[in-house]
């Protein structure tokens, strides 16, 4: 017969067991919800840029962006909300597909594969595009660093 001194010996083992098992858990489930969050960050961002919340992009970019388009034209975070403002440039759609995920630390880079709607200059077209955003996370919340597109 079992004594009662092995019985809470293997209790204290399972609460321990249990207890690794969870924090394990927890981690693995943060990680996965880091990058959930990020996507959904960006697919935020652009929305905003579609709906000219300036006041979004202007909180989810960083002073230091570099906002790079498939023509070689560069935008800093001034110039995108000023030309949102203007009407320099306008968005009316954005489809993101193929969304990937890389984060170490404090920096993040995803890639996608994007359809824009926009207009520039009274020409409307589609853009079909390869594109490459880096954030960077700032406190709580990822802020978009860089960003470059190709021509699909």
């Amino acid at each position: 017969m079992p004594s009662l001194k092995n019985a809470g010996l293997r209790q204290i083992k399972m609460k321990q067991l249990l207890t690794i098992f969870f924090f394990f858990f927890v981690a693995v489930a943060d990680a996965q919800t880091e990058e959930e969050k990020l996507i959904t960050t960006l697919k935020e961002f652009h929305q905003a840029l579609v709906n000219k919340n300036t006041f979004y992009i202007n909180q989810q970019t960083d002073k230091a962006l570099s906002y790079g388009h498939s023509n070689g034209w560069v935008e800093n975070k001034t110039d995108i909300i000023k030309d949102l403002e203007t009407g320099v440039i306008v968005y009316h759609g954005f489809k993101e597909d193929s969304i990937s995920v890389l984060i170490n630390g404090t920096m993040a880079n995803v890639r996608f594969v994007a359809q824009i709607a926009v207009t520039m200059k009274d020409f409307t077209n589609t853009y079909h595009l390869k594109v490459l955003e880096v954030w960077k996370k700032k406190t709580n919340r990822w802020v978009l660093f860089a960003r470059q597109a190709v021509k699909n």
